[in-house]
């Protein structure tokens, strides 16, 4: 079974359709941005322990997908979540859906933390953490996930260099700032 198959096609959609606002940002990088995207929302449906395998995610883990890194291009810094927050809280105002905004700021602002998250929106704030960072570390970290599952996701949704640029950008933060290199991470 594709793993794309799982993840609702309306799902993907709506990701196309929020990231087209930013293409122009993204540039080339794009389809890599995107498909991080995808595969952390795979990757968070699977550990967040509040809602079933193929069920529906919640809507602030759906935004907070979205914008949770678009701030490295919308605002060309590595030091992205007041940017992320600020693009995720705007679209939210601009929907009607403002009540959302915190949780989908706590997600965003800790998704980089290095230890387990507790405090409010605990259950969701703590699981995108865990699906980012199966991705970020290519699937080396997995919070119990299954290999082939993992596998799947990465096939279904390619790397398109996504992780390429991060090296590029953490190597350029650290020319820039060699005493805060990662200025995105959290305790």
């Amino acid at each position: 079974m594709s793993i794309t198959l799982s993840l609702d096609p309306a799902l993907i959609a709506r990701v196309d359709g929020a990231l087209s606002l930013f293409g122009d940002a993204l540039g080339p990088d794009a389809m890599a941005y995107r498909n991080h995207v995808c595969r952390v929302l795979a990757f968070v449906s699977r550990l967040v322990p509040a809602e079933p395998v193929g069920g529906t995610l919640s809507e602030p883990l759906l935004q907070a997908a979205i914008y949770h890194d678009l701030g490295i291009w919308t605002d060309r810094t590595f030091d992205y979540l007041a940017p992320s927050r600020r693009l995720a809280a705007a679209a939210l105002t601009e929907r009607g859906a403002s009540s959302l905004a915190p949780e989908v700021e706590a997600i965003i602002e800790n998704h980089h933390k290095l230890t387990p998250y507790q405090g409010p929106f605990e259950s969701s704030v703590e699981a995108f953490r865990r699906a980012d960072l199966v991705d970020v570390s290519l699937g080396l970290i997995r919070f119990g996930l299954p290999g082939p599952f993992i596998a799947a996701v990465r096939r279904d949704f390619p790397n398109a260099g996504f992780h390429r640029r991060l090296v590029r950008l953490t190597l350029r933060q650290l020319a820039l700032t060699p005493l805060h290199p990662l200025p995105m991470l959290r305790w």
